[in-house]
């Protein structure tokens, strides 16, 4: 999804402009299970050693669709910009995990 020219930020800034407004928390997870076949291909990997690609890809496509829904819930509340950005994750169960992003919305002048 793209959302309107939304800036995100790690920082609890954006340089050149000025917050004027902070509107309220914004946040995107999402829940993901692993793949009986991933999990089969990622044993086979952890025998040989190397990065485990099929983990890598499935918290990589995570992350962004987190990242996608924070950014359209920053957009539902009229942010302009989304600052102290921070991703977390957490166990929901055994072989699903769950990645949240959030930051803090604001208006900027």
């Amino acid at each position: 999804m793209k959302n309107k020219a939304i800036i995100m930020s790690t920082t609890d800034f954006i340089p050149g402009r000025e917050v004027v407004e902070v509107i309220d928390i914004c946040r995107g997870s999402t829940v993901r299970a692993r793949h009986i076949g991933r999990d089969i291909m990622a044993g086979l990997r952890n025998i040989v050693g190397g990065e485990i690609t099929e983990y890598t890809k499935l918290l990589a496509d995570s992350r962004e669709e987190a990242l996608d829904r924070m950014l359209a819930d920053a957009e539902r509340i009229g942010a302009d910009a989304v600052i102290n950005m921070r991703f977390m994750t957490s166990m929901v169960m055994q072989n699903a995990a769950e990645i949240l992003a959030y930051g803090t919305a604001v208006k900027l002048k």
